[in-house]
């Protein structure tokens, strides 16, 4: 979506979340995996896992957050994501003067896999052509306000944006601040909409234009801040580096991808269609999750060789619907998983359903927390050259191996059965 933030969020007649608010800014834990490559089979009285995380001092009763975007626009449906049991939720992009912001409708393409498209096929794609917020700041901080009086112990995170404007970004950080939100999320990456303002992607595809404007927004931010990276650049590790070494505390990845969703070859005209006409979007839902996967593994890498010994964060994006999508994300590094089009395809109940999903996940091999397994899979990744080398040493092995007797010496009468058998083609 245009963009996507974080929320600490915890309803005051909530017990189940009190524990929460006791340490939800406790140290962050980043114990690395010890137990990769063996498979323990848990008992039957095997502890339920631990899906709570806590992340830059914030503590989540699972790494589920509502992305920015629609299912944080307002009050009620944000109200509505703690009540159904999202660990955080990033309310939609806000910005000084939301007036400039002018929506249209329709703003959303849906990609099917199915011949031509068919209505009947699966939602695999979603483009949008939606802006930041369009509410008046004074309404959203207010409900932000609201929100955390109602759910102290929750994460409310606040999006924002601003032009090349270091007094502007000094004024937002300052007013979001003072409702109490407990992160802060940068949209250095949506991908349409004002770039001739330098807003969104048009900052995140320029490290130097980045690095100043992070450097105003965290000499000001007195709450973790994220960036949040634009994958519609070569390497995203170069931007998503800036970010860390400017003083965020955490990464985001990845927002939409620039996209034209198809052409209506019986009207001519591109969707979505808006009286005829169209402009490029942002691509999201499940054919974009490879995709992220891949940005979140570099950028992952990247944290773990250069930031090794400081405490930063990576939250993963991109075409979560099952558990598994999860899983995938947590392996590759990832400390949270944004979820913002799966909300709106299926509803803010999803989230029950995730961490079942990631609960069975943890099940099966025996994990415990979310630490136990967080970046398991990133040793696996190396370059290609180094997979040519390791593919010749092991077929090297394998012929060393001798099969057959190699001379009519070797014959024994005690393995003769065998040693005939191991000298048969068929």
């Amino acid at each position: 979506m245009a963009s996507l933030n974080f929320t600490q969020l915890g309803h005051k007649s909530s017990n189940s979340f009190a524990e929460f608010a006791l340490t939800r800014h406790a140290p962050p834990s980043f114990t690395r995996p010890t137990r990769v490559g063996f498979k323990v089979f848990a008992s039957d009285s095997q502890a339920e896992p631990d899906l709570s995380v806590c992340v830059n001092g914030l503590q989540m009763p699972n790494p589920f957050v509502i992305g920015s975007g629609p299912p944080g626009t307002n009050y009620t449906v944000m109200k509505r994501a703690f009540d159904e049991g999202w660990g955080a939720v990033i309310a939609k992009t806000v910005s000084l003067d939301a007036a400039k912001v002018i929506n249209v409708t329709p703003r959303y393409a849906r990609l099917r896999a199915g011949a031509n498209g068919s209505a009947k096929g699966q939602i695999i794609g979603w483009e949008n052509i939606e802006l930041i917020s369009d509410r008046p700041l004074e309404t959203m901080l207010k409900e932000f306000k609201q929100l955390k009086e109602e759910y102290p112990d929750r994460i409310l995170i606040a999006s924002i944006m601003e032009e090349y404007d270091k007094a502007a970004w000094e004024e937002l950080i300052d007013r979001v601040e003072q409702t109490g939100i407990d992160a802060i999320e940068i949209n250095f990456s949506c991908p349409h909409g004002m770039p001739e303002r330098k807003m969104g992607a048009a900052v995140g595809q320029d490290c130097a234009l980045l690095e100043e404007v992070c450097g105003w927004i965290n000499a000001k931010a007195t709450v973790p801040v994220w960036a949040k990276m634009t994958p519609n650049i070569t390497d995203i590790t170069q931007p998503a580096r800036v970010a860390l070494s400017s003083g965020c505390k955490g990464v985001s990845a990845i927002n939409t991808i620039m996209s034209v969703m198809g052409i209506n070859l019986d009207t001519l005209r591109p969707e979505p269609c808006v009286e005829g006409y169209s402009t490029p979007g942002g691509y999201s839902c499940k054919a974009v999750h490879p995709i992220a996967l891949a940005k979140v593994m570099s950028i992952a890498k990247m944290m773990k060789l250069e930031f090794n010994d400081k405490e930063y964060s990576l939250s993963g994006i991109g075409g979560v619907e099952k558990g598994d999508d999860a899983a995938e994300f947590i392996l590759l590094g990832a400390d949270t998983v944004q979820v913002c089009t799966g909300v709106m395809m299926h509803g803010y109940g999803l989230v029950k359903q995730l961490c079942a999903e990631l609960k069975d996940f943890m099940k099966k091999h025996n994990f415990s927390s979310i630490n136990d397994f967080r970046g398991a899979s990133l040793q696996y990744f190396t370059t290609h050259t180094d997979l040519v080398r390791r593919q010749k040493e092991a077929i090297q092995k394998r012929k060393a191996v001798k099969k057959g007797l190699q001379s009519d010496k070797d014959w024994t009468g005690d393995g003769f059965v065998k040693e005939t058998e191991s000298m048969v083609s068929n």
